[in-house]
């Protein structure tokens, strides 16, 4: 079938579309990532979904045919801690990179993914490069990085190339589309034998919590699930967001946190800038302990290797 029979669906507005079911949206993503759609049919599915929305099953769908087109990566010994890194800093520093260090002297395995670079906003890929932190281009680099207890770094780009030409229509059309819903779920760890992970998978606007919350318990998913730092997968320095906590795809009460509200008495000490090089200066020093750690950020580190902990392990 192709993609315009889908688009007659999905595309009549949002009182007036109707859902796809999940192997129809597994179908209609395998046909775009695999380039059997027309750069028309493509922008006319994007901003179809984008009025109506995607539903559980449609997730279910996108999801699955995106990792099947993924470079997938063992796991580690210690437990992997995924970070999707799709927005990257617009007015705050981005410390995504931050929080990866953390649970990297934890001794847990992260592995970041997301684009190398963003015309409008400071990547992660920016900052890891500003402190000297390599991009995986292979498995066996992931691997190395876990082995010298560094986080990992992978663009999106080599993790699932076709997905990176999707998420690049943005640059065309103005506008994200389901492929950035995608990447932020998306976990590229092979379950194994003895292994846990964790996925960060965060939010800008409060209706997605609702979606996304309704995918993690469908897909039986570990994850921390809260709202970004400009979209990024790091709580914000200056106050803890709500951390809801997936194992198995069920929310845990005891290792979700609330959000810390009131007024704030302190507010942590930020760099002036939100450049790369000064976003990883700024690191530096708190990773050589000349600079407090954000209690939020230390917080979601803790929860996180809490989280870890209790997750199930492969089989």
């Amino acid at each position: 079938m192709s993609i315009s029979a889908y688009i007659k669906v999905i595309g009549r507005g949002k009182d007036g579309a109707r859902p796809l079911s999940s192997e129809q949206a597994y179908d209609l993503m395998s046909q775009v990532l695999d380039g059997h759609a027309s750069d028309l049919e493509i922008g006319a599915f994007c901003l179809a979904m984008r009025i109506k929305g995607e539903t559980v099953e449609e997730l279910d769908g996108f999801v699955r045919a995106t990792l099947e087109r993924t470079l997938m990566i063992a796991g580690a010994q210690s437990g992997v801690v995924v970070l999707p890194s799709y927005n990257g800093a617009r007015k705050l520093p981005n410390l995504t990179p931050l929080l990866a260090l953390q649970l990297a002297r934890q001794g847990i395995a992260v592995l970041v993914h997301g684009p190398r670079h963003d015309p409008t906003r400071v990547t992660t890929a920016q900052v890891f490069d500003a402190l000297g932190l390599p991009t995986a281009k292979t498995i066996n680099d992931v691997q190395a990085s876990w082995h010298a207890g560094r986080p990992a770094y992978m663009d999106t780009a080599t993790l699932c190339p076709p997905l990176a030409r999707l998420l690049d229509v943005r640059w065309a059309i103005g506008l994200r589309n389901p492929g950035h819903t995608v990447a932020k779920l998306l976990d590229p760890i092979v379950a194994a034998p003895g292994r846990r992970t964790m996925r960060v998978v965060n939010h800008t606007h409060p209706e997605y919590a609702l979606s996304l919350t309704a995918y993690l318990a469908h897909a039986r998913a570990n994850a921390l699930l809260m709202r970004g730092t400009e979209g990024e997968p790091v709580a914000d320095p200056r106050r803890q967001p709500r951390f809801d906590v997936f194992i198995d795809g069920q929310r845990d009460e005891h290792l979700s946190r609330a959000p810390v509200d009131g007024v704030l008495t302190e507010l942590p000490e930020l760099p002036n800038g939100f450049d790369a090089p000064t976003t990883a200066q700024y690191i530096e020093a708190i990773m050589r302990e000349q600079q407090p750690l954000a209690a939020a950020i230390a917080a979601q580190a803790v929860c996180l290797r809490q989280a870890l902990d209790l997750a199930p392990l492969g089989s």
